[in-house]
């Protein structure tokens, strides 16, 4: 198996401040944009040739990766110019793949952080003679997911929108977000308008008497989709919780890339990423976060669980716990900021102007 579909268009709504400049997959976890991460464990797998299906600020993502060669892959790039859904995005891009029709291709999603078995899948595929094969994987509440069963030999039998009453949750399964599609079967796809594989191929397909297979991997799996999740999964990388071969460093309790400045006080731990340039001063602690490049954490601030956009300043003894900082704001010294506070890209708040009671 040669070739993959990745799905990188979308707009990242749920993650701004993050993706006002970045689009969602070029967003930096564990020291490199996350779709690093996707790209090489791909390559592991075996992978030589991914077709990048682009649309939201898709002239960042050639500039970067190129031609792929630098992680042993052949990159190509095809842009929406209207939004296609997930299925057209993949029909869309399939007009750069070389494969036959009767071959096999992985298709999978640029916001998923998971430890699935590639090969396993594709493996499933071939074996188990599908005209598509599913990645599910099993969460203690499905409720907000889309349901997935299968019978005994794995194969599925419907696709159930999110249960609105227990009595609707018939499995545990869920669609993980990566897929082994026959070629035939992504030609198939209707171009020129949107097409959801969700809502309309895949339920389509089923109706028809096509064999859709289910394969069960629950290995580590993670939906990046909010600020809260990639900041976890970054630290999940860091920490060798999530494997990924792009980690430019060994696992551990911090990562500081070469060009951070870090004074000898301060305190890494939880899976902190401290990106080039950035820099983080006397008695600050930072745990479980990502700052990025050039973005200055000052002495005795501490950041928990958040993450600090480029060129963002936290100031002196300011307590920055479970948010966002978007890139180039200002936060004045002893300010407290929590709770999933989001703060826009380039704002600034004067010292000592948020503040938040011991009992909230």
């Amino acid at each position: 198996m040669t070739e993959a579909i990745l799905l990188v268009g979308g707009k990242g709504t749920r993650l701004r401040p993050l993706t006002v400049h970045t689009p969602k997959p070029m967003v930096p976890a564990a020291g490199v944009p996350f779709l690093t991460h996707q790209l090489a464990r791909a390559r592991a797998a075996g992978v030589e040739h991914i077709v990048l299906a682009t649309s939201y600020l898709a002239e960042v993502f050639e500039p970067h990766f190129g031609d792929g060669s630098a992680l042993g892959l052949r990159l190509d790039y095809v842009t929406e110019d209207e939004p296609l859904g997930t299925g057209g995005a993949i029909r869309n891009a399939a007009d750069r793949l070389d494969c036959a029709p009767g071959d096999p291709v992985l298709v999978f999603n640029g916001d998923i952080l998971t430890g699935l078995d590639i090969a396993g899948l594709v493996a499933t595929h071939r074996d188990s003679g599908a005209d598509v094969s599913l990645h599910l994987t099993r969460v203690e509440d499905p409720r907000a997911f889309g349901l997935v069963p299968t019978d005994a030999a794995g194969r599925v039998t419907a696709f159930l929108e999110k249960p609105e009453t227990p009595e609707e949750i018939v499995t545990d399964q869920i669609n993980a977000g990566a897929y082994v599609f026959d070629r035939s079967v992504i030609d198939a796809i209707p171009t020129g308008r949107a097409v959801s594989v969700e809502r309309e191929t895949f339920p389509g397909l089923l109706a028809d008497g096509a064999h859709l297979q289910g394969m069960v991997d629950s290995t580590y799996w993670l939906d990046l989709g909010t600020p809260h999740a990639f900041v976890r999964g970054s630290a999940d990388l860091v920490l060798g919780h999530a494997p990924s071969p792009a980690v430019p460093g060994r696992c551990g309790e911090r990562l500081v890339l070469e060009g951070a400045r870090v004074a000898d006080d301060a305190k890494l731990t939880g899976g902190t990423a401290v990106s080039a340039g950035a820099v983080i001063g006397a008695g600050a602690v930072v745990d479980g976060s990502t700052v990025l490049a050039g973005a200055v954490v000052r002495p005795g601030a501490t950041v928990v669980d958040s993450l600090i956009g480029a060129d963002a300043v936290i100031g002196e003894r300011t307590v920055v716990h479970g948010s966002v900082i978007g890139d180039g704001a200002h936060i004045g010294a002893d300010n407290e900021l929590r709770h999933g506070v989001r703060i826009w890209c380039g704002a600034v708040i004067p010292d000592g102007a948020v503040r938040f009671s011991s009992d909230q």
